[in-house]
């Protein structure tokens, strides 16, 4: 089967190559791939930017149906329409995983970075990282559940929103939009931030259901959220472009006891006025990946029609032109670009 290879360390060095196809073990489960997502970890691994061991299949996106199973698959059949959890493994014995934050356990695994990924027609999953797709969910949007997942556990995990809240998404990228939905499914009342490059992102997070989607290049948006809240302030804040000036921004936008969540990744150290964190007494967080409730809770909204995730993608490739795909994504020429091994 084809699949693109990560051959070896340093920037590119990224294959399309012939490779036998995967047996499931006792308790694994062969799927065959129907859609992949670019992320944007599969950019930063072309460039050497983040941690592999290759050779490795790229790729961790996905939807899929089951085409066999091993012996001691008890939960699944061959034909069921299904999603996957990236993390291959991880210890089990420490505090992290304990807690069911496996995704931060030392010794975790990923797909697609250490153990062979979805840009391939087929791939190897172990049994309990398996998700059935609903019924009424179709296959190009349940291959976005792992992204959707991810912003399920900024927002509703970690952020905490509630109805009523003031809500601030700065970056209408697929994160910023998928967490915009979710504020919105919780009650929210939110503010969608970009450039005037992000502008066809912006009419797509109105579209979408934002109350307000603003270029912040052109509009004075401290003069909005102080008119929206009388002065006080955002409640919380979603940080989801990974830019540095973003995070500053962020902070001048929140009333006093105010959450920010950074869920986009920086990609290098950046500085910021802690100060501001302390004089408004902020609650700041962090995020990483998902968790097991993230992909439950984000199949259960697709099924209740509450997230759009197929408007989110722009364009569709075959695996054969992988490097357009990559191209399109790296330069944000689109929204998602999706890969059809």
């Amino acid at each position: 089967m084809k699949a693109l290879v990560k051959t070896k360390s340093g920037e590119g060095h990224l294959e399309l190559l012939d490779v036998n196809e995967p047996k499931p073990k006792a308790k694994e489960v062969k799927i065959k791939v129907e859609y992949a997502g670019i992320c944007g970890t599969d950019i930063h691994i072309y460039y050497d930017e983040f941690p592999t061991t290759p050779p490795i299949t790229l790729g961790h996106e996905f939807s899929g149906i089951i085409a066999d199973i091993g012996e001691e698959v008890t939960r699944f059949k061959i034909g069921d329409k299904v999603v996957a959890e990236n993390s291959w493994s991880s210890c089990k014995i420490c505090s992290l995983c304990r807690k069911g934050r496996d995704t931060l356990c030392p010794e975790r695994v990923c797909i697609g970075v250490s153990q062979n990924g979805v840009f391939a027609k087929y791939v190897l999953y172990k049994e309990h990282l398996i998700h059935l797709i609903p019924e009424n969910v179709d296959m190009l949007s349940a291959a976005l559940t792992e992204p959707m997942a991810c912003a399920v556990h900024g927002v509703v995990e970690r952020s905490r929103v509630n109805s009523g809240d003031i809500v601030v998404v700065s970056g209408p990228g697929p994160i910023g939009l998928f967490s915009m939905q979710l504020a919105k499914s919780m009650g929210a009342i939110v503010i969608v931030t970009g450039i005037s490059l992000d502008q066809k992102r912006l009419d797509i997070a109105k579209k979408l259901g934002a109350d307000y989607a603003v270029n912040i290049q052109k509009e004075d948006i401290k003069s909005l959220i102080n008119t929206i809240t009388n002065n006080e302030g955002a409640d919380v804040v979603l940080e989801c472009s990974g830019a540095e000036s973003a995070v500053d921004q962020g902070f001048d936008l929140l009333k006093k006891c105010g959450i920010f969540t950074q869920i986009g990744l920086h990609g290098k150290p950046i500085k910021i006025d802690f100060e501001k964190i302390c004089f408004k007494e902020l609650d700041v967080y962090g995020t990483l990946a998902q968790t097991n409730f993230a992909y439950k809770r984000a199949l259960a909204l697709l099924s209740e029609k509450k997230v759009n995730s197929k408007s989110l993608v722009t364009h569709i490739f075959p695996l054969e032109e992988w490097e357009k795909g990559f191209k399109i994504a790296e330069q944000k020429e689109g929204l998602k670009v999706v890969l059809k091994p």
